[in-house]
């Protein structure tokens, strides 16, 4: 018991250090679609989840998020443990544990880009450009994992985890765009090389335009001192939901096609605006419409994750 506690301890003290450095909508979007995936699943689907997410392999320290012991209800722990999981792909991203690292990182399984360029205003496709990301791909054996009932809980542990992460990454537009310019002739690797400080900055300190848009919860609306992580995302999730309903938002997909489609569509008409300027950072006008835009997004990935899950192991919720 003390060693698996001790285990525990050490992994999340080393996903705090390193949820610095790695966005992908940042820990804080993914643990809000989380959130509001779990308002949205039934009991026995919340159950079975967590119940098969604690079976992961062990290699994968996916098991080791959830906190056997602790003060909090078991429920809540459960859902600390749903959030966090909906953050492991991030997680495993850290070199130090090359075991982990070599496994189960897939840096191409984060997005799925549609290369275009902007022609006076207009969206012109690039189809004879490669596609790149293998986002949409991956949702689908997933989805056929979890699906299958000879699959074994540790395979669908995993699963669950990618679902989790992969479903809110190509909710933010930029996971499903590569801009071809002038600049970047191969694509702009979904605004990572569209820089927002000036021409002359450090490597270090340069920031981007992906950077905006993943970490733009967290800036616009951050955590204060020493608050609670839990009440924080929590206070979120009831804002979003508050303001964008279930019942008016578009939440049937026929396909993962068509939500890497419908992410996409944002690119040319709220994230490559006229007003977006390289090497400038955005504007309060561009910055409160972006996150605006965020906020739908998530809030939308939420309900699709909970309606996955409650389609696949428990019933809908009203």
């Amino acid at each position: 018991m003390k060693f698996r506690t001790r285990t525990f301890l050490q992994i999340l003290s080393i996903f705090f250090i390193f949820k610095a450095s790695i966005f992908a909508w940042d820990d804080v979007g993914h643990k809000i679609s989380a959130w509001i995936a779990w308002q949205r699943m039934s009991p026995s689907a919340r159950n079975e989840v967590i119940r098969i997410l604690r079976k992961a392999p062990e290699d994968s320290q996916l098991s080791a998020l959830y906190a056997v012991y602790g003060p909090e209800p078991e429920e809540t722990r459960q859902l600390e443990f749903f959030m966090l999981a909906a953050t492991w792909p991030d997680i495993v991203r850290n070199r130090d544990f090359p075991v982990r690292y070599r496994k189960y990182h897939r840096s191409n399984w984060h997005y799925a880009d549609t290369f275009w360029k902007q022609v006076d205003g207009r969206v012109e496709l690039l189809p004879d450009m490669q596609e790149s990301g293998e986002a949409v791909i991956r949702l689908i054996e997933f989805d056929k994992t979890i699906r299958n009932p000879s699959a074994s809980d540790p395979e669908k542990a995993i699963a669950i985890a990618w679902i989790l992460h992969i479903i809110g990454d190509l909710h933010q537009p930029l996971h499903t765009s590569a801009r071809v310019t002038d600049l970047e002739p191969k694509g702009d690797q979904g605004g990572n090389l569209f820089l927002l400080t000036p021409k002359d900055t450090p490597l270090e300190k340069q920031l981007n335009l992906h950077w905006f848009w993943d970490s733009i919860l967290n800036r616009v609306d951050p955590l204060v001192g020493n608050g609670c992580e839990r009440i924080y995302i929590e206070r979120l999730g009831r804002k979003f939901i508050k303001k964008y309903p279930y019942s008016l938002q578009t939440v049937r997909l026929s396909g993962f096609e068509d939500l890497q489609r419908e992410s996409f569509s944002l690119n040319p008409k709220s994230v490559f605006t006229p007003d977006i300027v390289r090497f400038q950072m955005p504007s309060p006008k561009y910055t409160k419409h972006a996150y605006s835009v965020a906020e739908q997004r998530i809030t939308l990935a939420g309900y699709r994750l909970g309606d996955l899950l409650n389609e696949v192991f428990g019933k809908t919720v009203n």
